[in-house]
């Protein structure tokens, strides 16, 4: 039976911080506009080829600096570790996933007073806040990026011959052969993947609605239907709009 180191352990159960060492860095070139280095300032070559990579594919810068963050992080794991980043295996992928999951996000402090607390819901407009530690969103995205660094590496006999990010077989194969007029079918997550909530759209409440109108000093002109708050009435109103060939409530041009 396999067991898990005790550091591994600590890990998972947020009981260790990562070394706060190393740094994403502004590149010199357009083929690397952001880079990573280590505690010594060096830079770490295999993420620089993979990003490098990533910018012949037509990627963004912002999106070379999000992956450079991701890389960053899983590369502070396995120093905490003592693991080379060739000899990784899926205990520190899931030793990574732990301390995601339980470690404290600096990002969701809250020094404004007045401010809603990590995690609550705003009882004005409904609208929840992020809660104190990484979204279940931030840890996918941190997955499919160590993922795609070491599927880099792989053909060029690079790194470990089995990927430490384990993956959905059926859902790739799935995803691969799939007509964009099919309707998306749900698959099984891979293991150590977080269930992602369905975010949804965001919206104004009615009753901020009924406020805003009723703080107005005139009343909105009927060509002003766009912005009438729900959107059954702005369906409603272009539909008759369609029908009498000008705004809602106007008489058909002559």
């Amino acid at each position: 039976m396999h067991e898990t180191p005790s550091l591994h352990r600590d890990l998972i159960d947020g009981r260790v911080r990562l070394p706060r060492v190393g740094a994403v860095v502004a590149g010199t070139t357009p083929s690397l506009p952001w880079l990573v280095v280590d505690a010594a300032g060096c830079e770490i070559e295999p993420v620089s080829v993979y990003l490098r990579d990533r910018m012949l594919g037509d990627a963004s810068t912002a999106t070379c600096r999000s992956y450079g963050y991701d890389l960053l992080r899983w590369h502070r794991a396995l120093w905490a570790l003592d693991v080379g980043w060739e000899q990784v295996t899926e205990a520190e992928t899931a030793a990574l996933v732990g301390w995601l999951r339980h470690a404290h996000n600096p990002q969701r402090q809250r020094r404004r007073l007045g401010s809603q607390p990590a995690g609550s819901v705003n009882p004005k407009t409904g609208k929840p806040t992020l809660r104190a530690g990484y979204a279940p969103s931030t840890i996918a995205h941190n997955l499919t990026v160590v993922h795609g660094f070491y599927t880099f590496h792989q053909p060029f006999g690079r790194g470990p011959l089995i990927n430490p990010v384990p993956a959905s077989a059926a859902r790739r194969a799935a995803l691969a052969h799939r007509s964009p007029l099919e309707v998306r079918q749900q698959h099984r997550r891979a293991r150590l993947r977080p269930k992602v909530p369905v975010r949804h759209p965001r919206s104004v409440p009615d009753g901020q609605w009924d406020e805003l109108f009723a703080q107005m000093s005139s009343r909105p002109p009927r060509r002003g239907w766009p912005i009438w708050p729900p959107t059954w009435r702005r369906t409603d109103c272009r539909w008759r709009e369609c029908r009498s060939g000008g705004p809602a409530g106007a008489s058909p041009a002559r």
